[in-house]
This record gives structure tokens, C-alpha cells and sequence, in this order.
């Protein structure tokens, strides 16, 4: 997801539909096949965990993450310093589309925190792998579900 960090960021656990109405109804899941499951179920292993090196290294060697309100950041020595600190929390991910073509595919999902009902944001992951080693997340973009905040 991620993601992610801010795939990963906090917010209210509700998914809202177009300003003035009423929640949008929650997707349905999507099942993935083992190998990409393996890297959701891997993502929220180690954020639960708040372990940026194993974050990072989920990522192809000039991965990209790109969080809600902050620059880019690329590269997996980046990618830890910007996971530095971050995670310790609950993350469930989950899928709401997938595609695979020869070595590269994405991810769309949403992700929530704990026994939060509803999605707290939502997600998209590119992936990328070299042969038949592992999907690497090449790009990780999330975003919150809550409106802005009223200045």
C-alpha cells in the first residue's frame, strides 16, 4: 500500500463520497495471487513492526514512494529514511483491482488501521520484477479518505 507511510498516514476511518453526500459504499475485494499477496501481507508485516529497512527493501533498488503533502522520494536507502519513525500500527491492506503483464503490475487497494470499520485511504502499487524473482513495489502512492481539514 501501502501506502504508504502515507499509505500509511492516520486519518478517520470512513470512506466519503462526493462532498454533501453520503459515504461511498465500500469496494469489494479483489483476490490476488500468492506471489502479490505476499507483498501486502509482507507491507503490513513490517509496518506493524515500524521496520524501515524491511519496508525498504520491498522496493525495486529505484523505487519510488510518493505520500499524500510530501515530495517524492526515491531510492531504497531514501525509502528507509523516510519510514524512519513511521508505522507500529495496526495496517490491514487490502485489494481492490490487480493486473499483471510479463514483469510489471499494480495494485489498486485501500487500507485501514486496527478495527477500524471502513477504509482509511486508499492506494496504488507498481510493481516490477527481474525474471522470475519477486514482485518489487517500483511505486507506492497513497492518499487519505477524509476531506481537508477547515483551516
Amino acid at each position: 500500500m501501502i501506502f504508504c507511510s502515507a499509505l500509511l498516514l492516520a486519518t478517520p476511518a470512513m470512506t466519503f463520497g462526493a462532498e454533501g453526500t453520503t459515504p461511498a459504499p465500500r469496494l469489494p475485494d479483489a483476490a490476488l495471487p500468492a506471489p502479490l499477496e505476499r507483498v501486502l501481507r509482507d507491507y503490513e508485516q513490517a509496518w506493524r513492526t515500524g521496520d524501515a529497512k524491511a519496508l525498504a527493501a520491498l522496493f525495486a533498488e529505484d523505487g519510488f514512494v510518493l505520500q499524500s503533502n510530501q515530495p517524492p522520494v526515491r531510492g531504497r536507502s531514501a525509502i528507509e529514511a523516510a519510514y524512519a519513525g513511521q508505522g507500529s500500527s495496526p495496517l490491514r491492506l487490502r485489494a481492490l483491482a490487480y493486473a499483471v503483464e510479463g514483469n510489471t503490475g499494480y495494485i489498486i487497494g485501500a487500507y485501514s488501521y486496527g478495527n477500524n470499520v471502513g477504509d482509511t485511504g486508499k492506494f496504488t502499487l507498481t510493481l516490477k520484477r527481474v525474471g522470475e524473482g519477486p514482485w518489487l513495489i517500483f511505486s507506492d502512492m497513497d492518499n487519505g479518505n477524509a476531506p481537508p481539514r477547515a483551516r
